[in-house]
């Protein structure tokens, strides 16, 4: 089974990232996840694959295990399940820096388009193998 590559984001928690119970909002977690899985992708594709494709949400899944408070360092961990066809399925998990915490989990079911025409395209193996580690040629 191929082993996925873990991407790393750092987060210091900030006044805006909170709700009215001072602690991180839920609606934040969901745009960190996005953040993370974009950070990711620019990071891992080749520059005209991101010229050429785009990734859609179709689907959110977030479990919240324990908030977050202003000024606290958080380590977000993403990494690609599987793709299957045009989609692709990534998990998210969020720590307190600090004691390593799971704090937030969640799994996002992503489709893959191309720019032109914002139709879903299968995900060619090419840019699957950036993914998984001992993938890349």
């Amino acid at each position: 089974m191929k082993e996925a590559k873990v991407f790393e984001m750092e987060i210091v928690v900030q006044q805006e990232h909170l709700d009215e119970m001072n602690h991180v909002n839920n609606v934040q977690y969901l745009q960190w996840v996005q953040d993370v899985a974009k950070a990711h992708w620019e990071n891992a594709a080749m520059t005209h694959w991101l010229a050429e494709y785009a990734w859609v949400a179709l689907s959110h899944h977030i479990e919240y295990k324990k908030p977050a408070f202003l000024g606290e360092e958080l380590v977000l961990k993403t990494h690609v399940h599987e793709f299957t066809g045009v989609k692709s399925v990534r998990l998210v998990r969020v720590f307190r820096k600090e004691t390593d915490e799971l704090l937030v989990q969640s799994k996002t079911e992503w489709c893959m388009i191309r720019k032109d025409n914002l139709r879903p395209v299968r995900v060619p193996e090419e840019i699957a193998k950036p993914f998984f580690e001992g993938e890349q040629d």
